[in-house]
């Protein structure tokens, strides 16, 4: 629809406002908030016409976002967070994905740094590897570029950091099992160089030690390493059934989905036979079969917390070197249900 003039009726009714107001907004009449210019404008984008000359804004500036891979459907969706604040604000947002075998951050920062980026937000990069060398973001910082990180931390790196509470999350996961009658729980994540992944660890050790009254060797032994994908959580699930586990609980919804094919490629039934768990609460999984019970990381404020942080330091007022943690949800569906009798 990209050059089709647009119905003032439709973009009232899209936006929830009248025609009239709709005209003020295009002809940038007095007498409107803030807030319904911006419904106008949306409408208008959700409706696919192209935006009247009055409400195309001149770019304030490029912002980079460098994120890992786009399958996992939760990192769209911090993206688009993201995305949201620095549109908003009348920058202009880079994404720039890692791929296997593509860029690596190293390359993809310095193509955003050439390019005169105000600033960069990393996600789940080379911060949260625990193995990393972090001297390449003194570097960055001392060519002036600001950035922001989420998920991962590190007090060797001078900047504001947004997390989720990978701790809680555990406890949340396990205390749900352990009250429906698993004493058989496994946990699936990724590599032990991650450092949400250590402190999911961290978090599943303590709570089922405290939930159980087993000891960090036992709790220790029932966790499995694999990759954050279907694969992984399936060859991670896989080993953890052959340890006798009746509930996993996962380190991403992915692997979930992963863990549910294991039990079945067994003949095993979810929830009746294997509990699952997963990590995100991402787009799409409310349409799983069944539908996953997962901890819900809080994607929005996470996204907006870190860009409203960026922009900040882009207009010369820096967050502190500190961590944000963000608290997760427990969301209960259909795969979980009463351990073994």
């Amino acid at each position: 629809m990209e050059g089709v003039p647009a119905r003032l009726s439709d973009i009232a009714a899209q936006a929830g406002v009248s025609e009239a107001t709709v005209s003020r907004v295009f002809n940038g009449k007095p007498g409107v908030s803030a807030t319904t210019r911006r419904s106008v404008v949306a409408a208008v984008d959700l409706l696919g016409y192209e935006r009247p000359p009055r409400l195309r804004q001149r770019s304030a500036g490029l912002i980079g976002l460098i994120t890992p891979e786009l399958n996992n459907p939760i990192f769209p969706a911090l993206a688009q967070a993201v995305e949201q604040v620095l549109t908003g604000a009348g920058y202009t947002p880079l994404l720039c994905t890692q791929t296997p075998g593509g860029s690596t951050e190293d390359q993809l920062t310095e193509m955003l740094v050439d390019r005169g980026v105000a600033g960069i937000v990393f996600v789940s990069g080379l911060h949260a590897d625990s193995t990393a060398d972090v001297d390449r973001y003194a570097r960055l910082a001392g060519r002036g570029t600001p950035f922001v990180m989420i998920n991962g931390y590190t007090e060797r790196i001078s900047a504001p950091f947004m997390s989720t509470d990978d701790r809680t999350a555990m406890r949340l996961a396990v205390s749900h099992l352990v009250e429906l009658g698993h004493e058989r729980i496994g946990l699936a994540v990724g590599p032990r160089r991650f450092v949400p992944v250590l402190r999911k660890i961290e978090g599943f050790v303590r709570h089922m030690r405290a939930a159980l009254h087993c000891t960090a060797e036992e709790a220790g032994a029932l966790v499995q390493h694999s990759l954050f994908t279907v694969e992984g959580g399936r060859s991670a699930a896989e080993a953890l059934l052959d340890r006798g586990c009746t509930a996993v609980v996962c380190g991403s919804d992915m692997m979930a989905f992963g863990a549910v094919r294991a039990a079945r490629h067994r003949g095993l039934d979810v929830p009746r036979d294997v509990s699952v768990v997963g990590f995100d609460d991402s787009p799409l999984i409310v349409f799983a079969d069944p539908p996953l019970t997962t901890i819900r990381q809080p994607v929005e404020a996470m996204g907006k917390a870190a860009a409203h942080a960026l922009l900040e330091a882009v207009g010369g007022t820096p967050a502190p070197h500190s961590e944000f943690v963000f608290l997760p949800e427990l969301v209960v569906r259909g795969s979980t249900g009463a351990g073994p009798r």
